[in-house]
């Protein structure tokens, strides 16, 4: 079956200025995601969609292609990640070519590995019925007993649960934000990441962390050099 990485890098970044390329632990933190998809040996195409020349520069450096730039409509900041994906597929059909599965991946995603890529791919093509394989972490904390806040003070949102065990309640996960697989056509017809027939794959919080701020930055370099430590 075919497939393609799209590696999703707009040039705006407003909590994290020109995020997508800044110096992680020595190179633009596109390479980490980039890399991890030439290593993981399942792609036909590994491709940068972006609105910002000096990302293409960067990409195509490091072994991806960026043959086409992502519209103004889907380089702000509210455009959205099913938004930009059905525009490189239009992209490519426009070009002659069509894709069986893609797999849509953020650029500022250092901890991503080719071997959880290969692990996504098999759980997709494990079954016809499979649309979407998306990577997800547990939450710390049982959601079931978190707090509100109103008019200052603190309300259980679930007070049904305030005397039950941790370990009885139902564990609940969250996206990973590193990358989604799925099949193209059902992804075009529902036109969602999220469809009824989504495969997760449960990663460890070591191996996952969202960058929003510089917190978030200096935790994902020492996960990351932790992990490189690992035998």
């Amino acid at each position: 079956m075919s497939s393609v990485a799209i590696i999703l890098a707009r040039g705006g970044s407003k909590r994290i200025p020109r995020k997508n390329v800044r110096p992680f632990l020595g190179e633009p933190v596109i390479h980490y995601p980039i890399n991890a998809a030439l290593e993981s040996g399942c792609f036909d195409e590994v491709m940068v969609s972006t609105d910002d020349d000096e990302i293409a520069e960067i990409s195509i450096a490091a072994g991806a292609v960026a043959p086409f730039r992502r519209s103004a409509a889907n380089s702000d900041d509210h455009s959205t990640t099913t938004s930009a994906l059905l525009e490189v597929i239009q992209q490519y059909r426009d070009a002659g070519r069509e894709w069986d599965v893609v797999c849509g991946m953020y650029a500022a995603t250092p901890l991503v590995t080719a071997r959880h890529l290969r692990d996504g791919r098999d759980l997709l093509l494990a079954s016809d019925q499979h649309d979407t394989v998306m990577p997800v972490i547990r939450f710390g904390y049982p959601i079931q007993r978190a707090f509100g806040i109103n008019d200052g003070l603190l309300r259980l949102m679930h007070p049904e649960n305030q005397f039950t065990r941790s370990q009885d309640l139902t564990p609940a996960y969250h996206d990973a934000g590193q990358w989604y697989w799925m099949r193209r056509a059902s992804f075009e017809k529902h036109q969602r990441v999220f469809m009824d027939q989504c495969v997760p794959l449960v990663l460890s919080e070591m191996e996952v962390q969202d960058i929003d701020n510089e917190d978030d930055w200096k935790l994902a370099e020492v996960k990351h050099t932790l992990n490189r430590r690992k035998p």
